[in-house]
């Protein structure tokens, strides 16, 4: 068997050993993981926190880079092509814990009984899929935002980014983060946006930070067209604005996917896509874990799941410790099925 180099970060939980016995593997903090390092790498397992473009990657002998998050804006995923590189993610592996924090958030702002109130969500992907099921189980009114979806599907039960904005309770964003293009999101919740607000709705951001523009967030909520701010994902991570760290409603420190399940998922997905590049054995993983979300659930359960608050606590005692915060995170259980 060819003998194969394997860098992993060393911060991802779950993966320690599984290859160990069938190639050579360093586990690297994130600012470890450099030029040099990746010159006699085969692959590489990373998270967000490692820029993977020409700068790292040029000269090194690595095939595959497989990052155990679902977003991939950390790579140059063009440059990868160009060179060969086989780049893959996790889709999906840690949808149901950003659900269980999107909920979590809102009952604790309006109880358990949230029939009545319309829940708007911009991007009805993975997370987004999961956050409608279960708006609509607990009896909300739900609008969908997803022009890309609807232009492919020609689904005309979704709705515009406006007509939610006039009429939504709670809106929660879900989208890709992506700069250029037809439907880009950086800063797509920008001071236009927040303007057209009806009814001041909550603002759930747990999908990347640079969608809300920082100041026009603060300026809405100054104004009172933005009635909490609930904010997971920040601009400018680690370095977050204090400002918005105080007046938000629930701050935590880029930890709403953090389930237990879900990175046990994000690693089984990412080790296997190395194996699968390289040619090794499957990855065995003792831990099995279930596919996907809940279905069955209740409010009441939910809000039993998950407190956001104590993360909040944490991060507004030590908020230069954000990146710690996020690193030794007790992962924790997703909402469970309903007995």
């Amino acid at each position: 068997m060819e003998h194969f180099h394997i860098i992993i970060e060393k911060n991802i939980p779950f993966i320690r050993g599984v290859f160990d016995d069938v190639a050579s593997v360093s586990y690297l903090a994130p600012e470890e993981i450099t030029r040099e390092a990746m010159k006699d790498a085969d692959a590489l397992v990373t998270r967000t926190r490692t820029r993977c473009d020409r700068n790292l990657l040029e000269g090194s002998r690595c095939r595959i880079i497989a990052s155990a998050t679902i977003g991939l804006d950390h790579i140059d995923t063009a440059w990868c092509s160009q060179n060969r590189i086989s780049v893959k993610n996790a889709p999906g592996c840690n949808a149901p814990a950003v659900a269980q924090y999107v909920f979590a958030s809102i009952i604790s702002a309006y109880g358990t009984d949230l029939r009545g109130l319309t829940l708007g969500i911009v991007g009805v992907g993975h997370v987004g899929s999961i956050v409608k099921d279960w708006g609509e189980r607990l009896g909300m009114t739900v609008m969908g935002v997803d022009p890309p979806r609807a232009e492919v599907e020609k689904d005309e039960t979704f709705h515009s980014l406006e007509e939610t904005a006039a009429k939504a309770d709670i809106i929660t964003v879900h989208t890709p983060y992506t700069r250029s293009g037809a439907h880009a999101t950086h800063h797509l919740f920008d001071s236009a946006f927040f303007s057209s607000l009806k009814r001041s709705p909550m603002i759930i951001n747990s999908a990347r930070g640079a969608i809300i523009d920082t100041p026009a967030l603060k300026e809405a909520m100054k104004e009172g067209r933005v009635s909490r701010a609930v904010i997971d994902c920040w601009e400018n991570e680690p370095g977050i604005d204090r400002v918005l760290l105080d007046e938000a409603y629930i701050a935590t420190p880029h930890i709403a996917g953090y389930s237990r399940e879900g990175k046990i998922r994000a690693t089984v997905m990412a080790a296997t896509a190395v194996a699968e590049a390289l040619g090794l054995p499957k990855p065995v993983f003792e831990e099995n874990v279930a596919p996907g979300a809940a279905r069955n659930i209740t409010a009441e359960g939910i809000a039993a799941s998950y407190d956001p608050f104590r993360d909040t606590a944490l991060l507004r005692a030590t908020p230069e410790n954000f990146e710690r915060l996020r690193n030794t995170y007790d992962l924790r259980p997703e909402v469970p099925e309903r007995p």
